[in-house]
C-alpha cells in the first residue's frame, strides 16, 4: 500500500493531495470515493481517469465507492461550467443513474471480500434532507466568505451563480459525512476542477465528528494537440455501446496523437511499469508501426466492453487491409453493418457485381459501376475485381451471408442476405 502514491504519480494522476495521505494510506485499508453526476445517459471517456484512479485504490487493497449523484445531479455543480446547467427532470436523474450503473460492471470487482467495489446514490439521503434541519446541523458549520473564494464560485460572480448551485458545496460536503457515518470513508477523489467541494468535505467532517480526512485530485488536460480530450468532429465519445460503438471507441485510442501515447498508457490501462515501458520503447523505434496505440486500444475497448473488443478489432482490421474478411464471424459482420453503408437483398443466385455496387450505394448507375469495375477500383470481399460481367456466387457470400464491397481506398458497402 506504501508504493501506491508513487505508482499514482507515475502515471499521471496526481495534480494536488493532502500533506499527509501517504501516511493516511500507510496505516491500513481505506475506503475512498468519487463522485459522478447523471447529466448524461452514459460515462464519457473522460470520466475513466476517475475511475481509473479508482480501480488503482482496490487493486491496492483499499475499498472504492462509485458514488452515483441522483440527489446531487438535481442540483448542479458550477465547478468549470461558465454559466448555469439546464435543470434535468427527477425521471432523467433516474433514467441517467440507472444506465451509468450497469456501465462499472467490468471497471471494478464486485466480489473481492475485503475490498469489494460498492455503487451507491445519494439521492437515497439526500432528497430526503429537511431543510431547516439541514442548515441547522449542516449550514452552520460553512463561511459564506470562505465559499466565495473557492475557484467554482469565483468563476462565476461576474457571470452570475444561483443560490441552487451555490449550495452544491454543501451537499458535496454531506455526502462526505454522511460516507464516513456509514462506510468509513476518509478519502475523496477526482478532478482538479473538484478540489474546492472535496476540502469543503474535510473540512465538514474535521469540525462535526473530528476524524481526519483526505483529498486527491488528478489533472484536468488536453491532448497534445490542445483539442479538449474525449471530443472528436462527431461529438463526445460514451462507454454506453449504444452511444459509440466498441467498435468507434476502438478507433478513438487508435487514433490518439504519438505524443499522447505514453501518458494515455499510463492512465488509462492497467498495464504494468515494465510493460509500458516495453511498449514506449516499441513505439520510439518505429512509430509507423502504432504499437502503443494498438495496445491502448484494445486495452480500453477490453475493459470497458469485454469480449465485444476482439469483434471490433477484427473489423477495423478487416477495414483498413488487415484481415480477410473471409476469417471473420457473423458478429464481426453485424459490428461492420453498423460502421458502413448497409443494403439488404434477397436471396439470389443471379446478382450481378454491376447491381451489387448500385444496391450497396457505391454507384449511382448501372454505367457508372462498370466504368468503375473497368478502372479497376472495385473490390470483392478485399479482392479486385475487374469483370464487367462477374456475378456473384454463393462462396461469396460470408458468415451467414454477407458480401463486402469497396470502391477505391475508403469508400465501403456492407450486402446482406435477406433472412
Amino acid at each position: 500500500m506504501s508504493d501506491l502514491l508513487a505508482e499514482l504519480e507515475w502515471r499521471g494522476f496526481v495534480h494536488h493531495a493532502t500533506r499527509d495521505l501517504a501516511a493516511h494510506l500507510a496505516t491500513g485499508r481505506r475506503t475512498l470515493y468519487c463522485g459522478f453526476d447523471p447529466t448524461a445517459p452514459s460515462f464519457q471517456v473522460g470520466n475513466l481517469m476517475p475511475l481509473m484512479l479508482l480501480r488503482h485504490f482496490q487493486r491496492a487493497g483499499h475499498r472504492p465507492i462509485v458514488l452515483m449523484g441522483g440527489g446531487t445531479g438535481l442540483i448542479g455543480d458550477p465547478s468549470g461550467k461558465q454559466s448555469e446547467r439546464p435543470l434535468l427532470s427527477e425521471e432523467q436523474i433516474r433514467e441517467n443513474v440507472r444506465r451509468q450503473r450497469d456501465q462499472l460492471a467490468r471497471l471494478f470487482d464486485f466480489d473481492a471480500k475485503e475490498t469489494r467495489a460498492l455503487v451507491l446514490n445519494n439521492a437515497d439521503w439526500l432528497v430526503e434532507q429537511r431543510l431547516v434541519a439541514f442548515l441547522r446541523d449542516i449550514g452552520k458549520h460553512f463561511s459564506v466568505n470562505v465559499m466565495m473564494q473557492k475557484d467554482s464560485v469565483k468563476a462565476r460572480l461576474d457571470s452570475g451563480i444561483s443560490y441552487t448551485e451555490f449550495s452544491y458545496m454543501l451537499l458535496q460536503a454531506y455526502d462526505f459525512l454522511h460516507l464516513y457515518r456509514k462506510e468509513q470513508c476518509t478519502i475523496q477523489v477526482g478532478g482538479s476542477d473538484q478540489w474546492g467541494n472535496i476540502t469543503a468535505g474535510i473540512d465538514l467532517l474535521r469540525r462535526v465528528e473530528g476524524c481526519e480526512a483526505h483529498g486527491l485530485v488528478g489533472p484536468l488536460f488536453t491532448t497534445a494537440s490542445g483539442a479538449k480530450f474525449g471530443k472528436t468532429e462527431g461529438g463526445s465519445v460514451w462507454l454506453d455501446p449504444t452511444l459509440t460503438s466498441p467498435y468507434k471507441l476502438y478507433q478513438f485510442w487508435m487514433n490518439t496523437d504519438d505524443r499522447d501515447a505514453e501518458r494515455f498508457l499510463k492512465l488509462f490501462t492497467l498495464l504494468s511499469q515494465d510493460e509500458i515501458k516495453t511498449l514506449v520503447r516499441s513505439h520510439h523505434k518505429d512509430p509507423a508501426r502504432r504499437d502503443a496505440q494498438k495496445k491502448l486500444a484494445l486495452e480500453v475497448t477490453q475493459l470497458v466492453h469485454g469480449d465485444a473488443a476482439r469483434t471490433a478489432i477484427v473489423a477495423s482490421e478487416i477495414l483498413f487491409g488487415e484481415f480477410d474478411p473471409r476469417g471473420a464471424n457473423e458478429r464481426v459482420f453485424d459490428a461492420l453493418a453498423q460502421e458502413i453503408p448497409t443494403s439488404t437483398v434477397p436471396n439470389t443466385d443471379s446478382l450481378t457485381l454491376v447491381d451489387a455496387l448500385v444496391q450497396a450505394g457505391l454507384a449511382k448507375s448501372k454505367s457508372e459501376a462498370r466504368r468503375s469495375i473497368e478502372q479497376g477500383g472495385i473490390y470483392v470481399n478485399q479482392e479486385r475485381v475487374k469483370d464487367v460481367a462477374r456475378t456473384i456466387g454463393p462462396a461469396e457470400w460470408l458468415a451467414g451471408g454477407n458480401l463486402l464491397l469497396r470502391k477505391g481506398k475508403k469508400d465501403y458497402g456492407l450486402l446482406r442476405l435477406h433472412r
